[in-house]
């Protein structure tokens, strides 16, 4: 069983970096085929697709986060690793990151982790 848990600070000034880290058990994310994936959803509104990071290490994101996002991985830990720079209070949202296969869509979700983000 694949399981994804989110890790992080839970407040983050506006201005700062959001660091959150997805830690992997049950599969390598390496793996030939699976994305994982950053996708966020902030109070009141729906799911917003972040970014992506590909089992060859080739990463993906949204055009409207293409400035300030950065995706990346540690196969030693089986980790991955959102970075979101200039935050402000829009940014403020619970983020989950997710598995996803081209043709199957998103089949592993963490548990979700809040990060508010203080004017």
């Amino acid at each position: 069983q694949v399981q994804l848990q989110e890790s992080g600070p839970g407040l983050v000034k506006a201005s700062q970096t959001l660091s959150l880290t997805c830690t992997v058990s049950g599969g390598s994310i390496i793996t030939t085929g699976y994305y994982w994936n950053w996708i966020r959803q902030p109070p009141g509104k729906g799911l917003e697709w972040m970014g992506d990071i590909r089992y060859g290490g080739s990463s993906d994101y949204s055009p409207s986060l293409w400035s300030r996002i950065s995706i990346s991985r540690d196969t030693s830990k089986n980790q991955f690793t959102l970075q979101l720079s200039s935050v402000t209070p829009e940014d403020t949202a619970v983020y989950y990151c997710v598995r996803s296969m081209w043709y199957v869509g998103y089949d592993y979700w963490g548990q979700g982790t809040q990060v508010t983000v203080s004017s």
